[in-house]
């Protein structure tokens, strides 16, 4: 299949071409040429009138049902609303029932995504059944293909188990992506504690919670000598630890989500379930130090954190509904909205979450492999359930008019379009 994208201006720092408006000529999955091109016989032409064209995104952080629980989610719905969001790969948690364990269940994944636009990493279990008490087969799993390890949203609160699994990890470069969260401390709170949470008259969760249990991994990872990803960082404190960790020379890296840049914590004033996530909205003041975390460097990635759910598991009281939102189609108006300029948006959303995992990272020159998206940054549309590309609809942006949207994504010699 051959495409020629046309009036395009390309946005990836690792090009020859950055910041430059081109034409792309794409030929059987490669960059053929960049520059000013004469439409050729048979090949399909797009016309981005000015759109932006950086590297295909890639999640670092999002949750199917497959296998077990398909009716949140399964591969092709996932993949399909990725594409619709511009992610051109992902990394899904083991957040399955049963959990992805063994390295028969990362063959499960990797073959159900097989030929698909939208590359699919799996990320293996890092306990046996997520509860902390003996380590999967983290070593079979990479072998067949597992690019990472997380107990996904669950915290690993035993401080000898953790470091056991940063040892074992180390011996064959493995990266665990853990989830901060002191359990003592967070007890069964759902909402952050603040003047606010006195307000709702509901328990609030301290940033106390998350940021111990930060400094717990940080000396670990320093003690054992051996990498660590934090997921999900929702704090300034959590901001400030981990930033003066990389100074001290600590092999740490973070993520942060999409929503976390933008959402607070007053929004929950209504008990609007969709706004339930994992760690909680936090203040103002936290969004304000995450996005000066992100443009100093001290995180690393955004993440979609994308979790399905069924109507009936938030369509509930606020006590007892589940976390998450569906994150995938709304990362990039998010970010346009939190002021992140498209360099930054491609540091944090393409080149780096492949970094992290060793991947192979796209670029936009002559002769390379074609993976990137097409932005409109000031295209609005409605989303909602015509343009909804998951099964589920917990998304509390649902129904709203959103700004930027991917209108072209290309990778393993395929294309959508939107």
């Amino acid at each position: 299949m051959n495409l020629l994208v046309k009036n395009v201006a390309i946005v990836d720092p690792q090009s020859n071409f950055n910041k430059e408006q081109c034409d792309i000529r794409v030929v059987d999955g490669k960059i053929k040429n960049i520059g000013k091109l004469e439409a050729e016989k048979n090949e399909i032409i797009f016309d981005a009138e000015g759109a932006f064209l950086t590297p295909g995104f890639f999640d670092l952080n999002c949750v199917a049902g497959d296998p077990g629980l398909e009716t949140k989610e399964d591969i092709e719905t996932l993949t399909a609303t990725a594409k619709a969001g511009g992610f051109t790969g992902l990394a899904l948690l083991p957040q399955a029932n049963p959990a992805v364990q063994s390295k028969s269940q990362v063959e499960y994944i990797i073959n159900k995504a097989k030929n698909n636009l939208v590359d699919v990493f799996p990320v293996g279990a890092i306990s046996q059944n997520r509860e902390a008490k003996e380590l999967a087969e983290l070593f079979d799993m990479q072998m067949a293909g597992a690019v990472a390890f997380s107990d996904g949203d669950r915290a690993l609160q035993d401080d000898g188990f953790m470091s056991r699994a940063l040892q074992y990890a180390k011996g064959f470069d493995a990266l665990l992506m853990v989830y901060p969260e002191n359990k003592s401390i967070a007890g069964k709170s759902q909402i952050n504690e603040s003047k606010n949470s006195v307000l709702l008259g509901m328990k609030g969760l301290p940033a106390l919670a998350e940021e111990m249990h930060i400094a717990r991994d940080i000396f670990l990872a320093s003690y054992n000598e051996t990498k660590i990803h934090i997921s999900n960082i929702s704090t300034a404190g959590s901001v400030a630890l981990i930033r003066k960790a990389k100074k001290d020379g600590v092999q740490i890296t973070c993520d942060v989500t999409a929503h976390h840049l933008v959402f607070t914590e007053e929004l929950l004033n209504d008990f609007d379930s969709n706004y339930k996530v994992k760690p909680p909205l936090r203040s103002k003041a936290d969004v304000k130090a995450l996005i000066v975390g992100l443009k100093d460097g001290t995180i690393d990635a955004i993440i979609s954190q994308h979790r399905p759910e069924e109507i009936e598991f938030k369509n509930v009281e606020f006590e007892i509904a589940h976390y998450g939102i569906i994150g995938l189609q709304t990362v990039l108006p998010l970010l346009l909205r939190a002021g992140l300029d498209l360099s930054l948006i491609v540091e944090k959303l393409a080149i780096n979450p492949r970094k992290l995992l060793n991947l192979n990272i796209p670029v936009v020159e002559e002769g390379a492999e074609a993976n990137f998206t097409v932005l409109a940054t000031d295209k609005k549309w409605i989303y909602n359930a015509s343009s909804n590309y998951s099964k589920s609809a917990n998304n509390p942006l649902m129904g709203t008019e959103l700004t930027g949207k991917a209108i072209l994504v290309y990778n393993n010699n395929q294309y959508f379009k939107k």
